[in-house]
């Protein structure tokens, strides 16, 4: 087994959060609501924990959507929990656990510009700088400079998040 190195305890990502939450909220400050979309499974759990946040620290409608993107086929369909009609001409923040290439961010942000916005912005915990795509995380948790034979893996398991370098 690779050896690790945690990166983000428990409490240094629930900061994180918070921080990154507050972030989104400024930028919104003029909205009544928001729409949080996750990228599947580990962006959506980030998702999640971002909006419980706003909810303590703000009155925002949050709404969440979970967002599937094929990541060995990223030109198959996206997938949403909510329909175009939901986040049309609303503010969302696409969230993910890791900006690696951008791939994946890249082709979720296409998806939503298929239909008028008022504000599209990307969060991410963890920022890697690898980027193949013209994409950057507008509210970060932490840049990491790391190599490319190097993986970050964010764990969210509750009161045990983390996320290790190997």
């Amino acid at each position: 087994m690779p050896i690790s190195k945690i990166i983000l305890n428990n409490e240094q990502i629930k900061h994180k959060i918070k921080r990154i939450a507050y972030q989104i909220y400024e930028s919104n400050i003029d909205e009544t609501g928001i729409i949080l979309a996750g990228i599947s499974k580990s962006g959506f759990a980030f998702a999640q924990r971002l909006k419980t946040v706003l909810e303590e620290i703000s009155d925002l409608k949050i709404e969440l959507c979970n967002v599937e993107v094929d990541k060995k086929n990223p030109l198959n369909e996206v997938k949403t929990s909510l329909p175009p009609s939901a986040y049309t001409n609303k503010s969302i923040v696409l969230a993910d656990d890791v900006l690696n290439s951008g791939a994946t961010l890249i082709y979720g942000i296409k998806h939503f510009l298929e239909v008028p916005l008022k504000q599209f912005k990307t969060a991410v915990l963890v920022d890697r700088s690898h980027k193949k795509y013209p994409v950057k995380a507008d509210f970060k948790g932490i840049s990491l400079s790391t190599s490319f034979n190097e993986t970050v893996q964010v764990q969210f398991a509750k009161g045990k998040d983390k996320v290790e370098l190997f």
